[in-house]
């Protein structure tokens, strides 16, 4: 008896770049995205200011304003996004198509690693780099709207786990799910925020909070998360 084919799945991992850049993943499925191309040169790659978009605030949500286009713009089975110099690695090898196929059969999504900071937890991690009123504006924003997660963000804050850099493969539908959460939290927190004061890198206060973000939100689901290293090239 013949065995029934896989099927073939539509997989497509963003690579977010603000600078040209050489691709070493060389699979068709590693698709270079230009972050933030609102007004700025165009570097021949596909572009997050097409179709729905915030483009425009790159320097406030950095890699954010990929995923958000990703999310509204995009349809296929498999969705991830990298960065141009940090990917998802099995044995030191950058994910190929067939592993990513083959572990999205088993797993809803693929994460980074967690990574132990040299700090005693996040919270204070967080407040010794950033602003800690836009962390406790955050709290606020999850307890009146997703009080549910309060006791994830919590938890996470207390932890000194963190996956930095957004990075993410998943089912779209998983990945549309997230994001409508996290950027309902994430808008509101902009609607409370005068940035006006800060400086270019705590202006990235969005990139910031929602590398805290994505491990409350999958504390808070059923999914099976499969861990893989990043790796710098």
């Amino acid at each position: 008896m013949k065995r029934k084919a896989k099927n073939i799945m539509d997989i497509r991992i963003f690579v977010a770049a603000h600078k040209h850049f050489h691709n070493i993943a060389t699979e068709e499925i590693y698709l270079p995205l230009q972050v933030g191309r609102e007004g700025k040169e165009d570097l021949g790659y596909l572009t997050d200011h097409t179709g729905q978009n915030i483009s425009h605030r790159n320097a406030n949500y950095c890699e954010l304003t990929g995923l958000y286009w990703m999310w509204k713009n995009i349809s296929c089975d498999i969705i991830g996004l990298c960065h141009y110099r940090r990917y998802l690695v099995h044995d030191e090898k950058i994910l190929t198509k067939a592993y990513i196929q083959e572990k999205m059969e088993q797993y809803d999504m693929i994460l980074p690693n967690s990574s132990m900071s040299r700090y005693l937890n996040e919270y204070e991690h967080y407040c010794d780099k950033h602003m800690q009123k836009d962390l406790e504006c955050c709290h606020e924003v999850i307890k009146e709207r997703y009080p549910q997660y309060e006791t994830a963000f919590l938890w996470t804050l207390s932890s000194n786990l963190i996956s930095l850099g957004n990075i993410i493969i998943t089912k779209k539908n998983i990945l549309d799910a997230y994001c409508v959460w996290l950027f309902d939290i994430l808008f509101e927190v902009d609607k409370r925020t005068d940035l006006r004061e800060y400086d270019d890198y705590q202006k990235r206060i969005f990139g910031f909070l929602s590398e805290r973000l994505l491990r409350v939100w999958v504390m808070m689901q059923r999914y099976h998360v499969l861990e893989e290293n990043v790796k710098c090239f």
